[in-house]
């Protein structure tokens, strides 16, 4: 019986063997097929990025059609070495976004970088639009802003700059683009 078990065992040690050899036979792919496969990934990968960036820019048309359209963008003056903390945008008295910026985007804001900071919808006609600005000058003390703009929406979309100048930002300027 112990020869018999010993010999069992050794027979399915064997399949075991040969179906191991069978399935690398089966499942063995050449170098060239993987790199053929990677690049098919690579194609698809940037297939998808592309239908990605136009379902964005459709997502944009239809949620802010361009007659009522506005953005409001903010840019630093160059060599300005003040530190923006954060940033309020209110549209008639009404708060539409708030930002807290990090490091790299003020860096890149005093680089001559411009962010878009608000898009949204609103009928034509006038507007007022507020900014409150919190930072600290280049002395390291603290400082706090607040402007008040209005402007006009016409048909079609309108794009202004909020242009931030001066040590603690002291100058703050509305610009039609």
């Amino acid at each position: 019986m112990l020869n018999t078990l010993k010999g069992f065992i050794l027979a399915i040690a064997m399949l075991m063997l040969a179906f191991s050899a069978s399935l690398a036979e089966v499942f063995e792919v050449s170098k060239e097929q993987i790199k053929g496969l990677d690049e098919q990934v690579q194609e698809i990968k940037t297939d998808v990025l592309g239908i990605a960036a136009q379902l964005s820019l459709l997502e944009e048309k239809l949620l802010y059609p361009s007659n009522t359209q506005v953005s409001v963008f903010v840019s630093v003056a160059s060599g300005e070495k003040f530190r923006l903390d954060s940033m309020e945008i209110q549209l008639g008295g009404a708060p539409v976004t708030h930002h807290l910026y990090t490091f790299k985007e003020l860096e890149a804001l005093q680089k001559g970088g411009v962010q878009r900071i608000y898009t949204g919808n609103v009928k034509s006609g006038e507007h007022e639009l507020q900014v409150l600005l919190a930072g600290k000058t280049t002395g390291g003390s603290d400082f706090r802003r607040e402007e008040s703009f209005k402007f006009s929406k016409d048909v079609g979309p309108k794009m202004v700059e909020i242009h931030l100048a001066g040590s603690g930002a002291q100058t703050i300027t509305l610009k039609d683009w």
